[in-house]
């Protein structure tokens, strides 16, 4: 039986113009990985019968309350279940008024200050989606400042940034981005990367979300 993963979309905040290309490059890596991609933006899939055909379900830039009640309680159900979670970018800045979900992401969403070029470090290069990286490298992406640090749920953090190479940094010199763990019984991982569509045809990038895809799916 293929690997599924359903990657939701939705996003009632900032819509992200590089959804389109996070789902193109998601559905080539399965196509390369050995796991199929299904999308959604409606709340509607989120259903017991809909979500057992899922391996691990990706919010990919989604924003604001993209789940009914019905379909908070499905997601949190498959998930205890065991199966993985994946968030990109906005994905933090979603749920917010949901605490399981702030649980779930790691972090919550605090602000960012415009797109610059930063020096990221790979904290953790012992995780298939840090470990073709080198020590540190320049990127240029939306710079997350999150209202918590993502270690003091148990986290284990993999890519920071240097605050000191850019203007509007909030967290101090350890700065996560990155992190992958556990939240009730489902592997979970996420990544505040992603905002500009050509980030997904950066092959280093793309790496990276297998990584965090195999996390969530147990194939470590």
């Amino acid at each position: 039986m293929t690997t599924r993963i359903l990657i939701h979309t939705r996003n009632l905040v900032f819509p992200h113009v590089s959804v389109t290309d996070g789902v193109r490059a998601l559905r080539e890596l399965g196509a390369d990985h050995g796991f199929s991609v299904d999308t959604t933006d409606e709340p509607g899939e989120f259903r017991p019968g809909s979500l057992r055909r899922y391996a691990a379900v990706v919010f990919l830039s989604t924003g604001g309350e993209v789940l009914d009640e019905a379909g908070r309680d499905a997601l949190q159900a498959h998930l205890t279940a065991g199966h993985g979670w994946m968030g990109v970018h906005c994905a933090a800045g979603t749920e917010l008024d949901w605490p399981w979900y702030e649980g779930l992401v790691g972090a919550r969403f605090d602000s960012h200050p415009p797109i610059q070029t930063a020096t990221v470090t790979t904290a953790d290069p012992d995780h298939p989606a840090t470990e073709h990286l080198p020590p540190a490298w320049t990127w240029t992406d939306e710079w997350y400042n999150f209202r918590a640090d993502p270690r003091d749920r148990g986290a284990r953090v993999l890519l920071t940034v240097d605050e000191a190479g850019y203007e509007g940094g909030t967290m101090g010199g350890d700065h996560p981005l990155a992190w992958a763990g556990e939240h009730d019984g489902a592997p979970t991982f996420y990544t505040s990367l992603g905002h500009a569509p050509e980030a997904y045809e950066d092959a280093a990038f793309r790496r990276h979300l297998l990584g965090g895809v195999r996390h969530a799916l147990g194939d470590m």
